[in-house]
């Protein structure tokens, strides 16, 4: 059984609360930590956690502190204690690399939800072997997972595959989108942020430790930049 937490501890005291997105018949919330809720489904959805990544580059000899990713896993547990997830869908980069200390960390905090179901739609960062995320009780999927017309897979180009038939909406990461924010004169800001097209919606990189790629939106496109504890739609 787990202790319940104070979700005050890991989340800002000034968050704005979940904005809700329709697409077709179906709820997802947006939240200002980097993933959405899925009513229906009581799912929470995330992409690239890149789970390890600070230990990566400390093996390396780069002095990152490991309070970023125990930060980034007190987030997670929070959002799953606010919505009461029983589901949790990662489209790729759930890990960052070769196996490390904060892997093994990983596997003490799965133990703490371990009737949470975690579905891993593999993304290009995720080399470890199947055997790793067996013992972490991890579902892979290795190109797609498919449910109720929702398709979710880490990006459109890696594989090359054909559209899958019946999938009426997608969810990817990898891009790890960001949106530039203009103000007078050559002022500006940047901001990682959800970016949800007409059949598509990319996701912002949960990690914090990560970089992003600007995005575009066109005529009907809807953004959400993520401005701290705050979300601010953009068309």
């Amino acid at each position: 059984m787990i202790k319940p937490i104070h979700l005050a501890l890991y989340l800002p005291a000034s968050m704005q609360n979940p904005v809700p997105h329709i697409i077709h018949d179906q709820i997802f919330w947006i939240t200002p930590e980097r993933c959405i809720f899925w009513e229906e489904e009581n799912t929470l959805i995330v992409a690239d956690l890149h789970l390890g990544k600070t230990g990566h580059f400390r093996k390396a000899g780069i002095a990152v502190p490991q309070s970023i990713y125990k930060a980034d896993l007190q987030r997670l547990m929070a959002m799953l204690y606010l919505f009461k997830a029983e589901r949790l869908i990662v489209v790729g980069d759930f890990t960052h690399s070769t196996a490390n200390k904060e892997l093994e960390l990983f596997l003490k905090w799965r133990k703490d939800f371990s009737a949470l179901q975690i579905d891993l739609v593999k993304g290009n960062h995720d080399i470890l072997e199947d055997a790793w995320y067996k013992e972490a009780n991890v579902i892979l999927h290795e190109w797609e997972l498919l449910i109720n017309g929702y398709l979710f897979k880490h990006e459109d180009k890696r594989y090359k595959r054909p559209e899958v038939e019946n999938a009426k909406y997608t969810f990817s990461g990898h891009l790890h989108p960001g949106f530039k924010l203009k103000g007078q004169g050559k002022q500006s800001l940047k901001f990682p942020c959800y970016f949800f097209g007409k059949y598509h919606c990319i996701l912002p990189a949960f990690s914090r430790f990560t970089g992003t790629f600007l995005v575009e939106p066109k005529k009907g496109d809807v953004v959400y930049a993520i401005t701290g504890a705050e979300l601010l739609k953009i068309g």
